[in-house]
């Protein structure tokens, strides 16, 4: 199956979400980029966005490739934080050029991509998120439209609880799938 992309600036409750996904019994996938950061700030020449956005881009993109073949394999829905699209996104905000690879490579997920905004309530910047709300707005803004422009529906999640929202993605997938 293809999975299924939840995206989102930062600080936007994804990762909960996608923990209650896993609760439930869903194939669900950690978000690349914050495990390659730390995986990278600890080592001497460590490869991170701020420092070789396009060296950091490479390493994500390798990373996401595996983690959507893995889901391809499954029998039923697979979640990812975050995807390859999300890619495109940060190189364009970083100012650098988006190789056709990319956008090529982009492809292969649901055809539905389920955004979350970031939330003042919840948003805290630390090692792994050095942008502003504000920023964090704006990222996400690109996250949309990155998605569109590559051909995907982009679904905004509703703000709820996280239990609420992922009956309501269930509940709308169901629809996708039916309809």
């Amino acid at each position: 199956m293809q999975p299924i992309i939840i995206t989102g600036g930062p600080g936007a409750g994804k990762t909960s979400l996608l923990e209650t996904l896993a609760r439930r019994g869903y194939m669900t996938f950690p978000e690349v980029s914050r495990s390659l950061i730390r995986e990278q700030a600890a080592l001497p020449d460590g490869i991170l966005p701020w420092t070789n956005l396009p060296r950091f881009a490479a390493l994500c993109l390798e990373m996401m490739n595996n983690q959507r073949e893995q889901a391809q394999r499954g029998t039923m829905p697979a979640f990812v934080d975050r995807a390859i699209g999300d890619i495109c996104a940060y190189l364009t905000i970083g100012g650098e050029a988006v190789d056709e690879h990319y956008r090529t490579m982009a492809k292969g997920y649901f055809p539905t991509v389920f955004a979350c905004a970031p939330h003042a309530d919840i948003y805290v910047q630390d090692d792994e998120r050095p942008h502003s709300f504000a920023e964090a707005e704006q990222i996400h803004a690109q996250l949309v439209s990155t998605y569109r422009e590559l051909g995907y529906e982009v679904v905004d999640v509703p703000w709820d609880k996280k239990e609420e929202r992922a009956s309501w993605l269930l509940a709308r997938l169901k629809q996708e799938y039916v309809g």
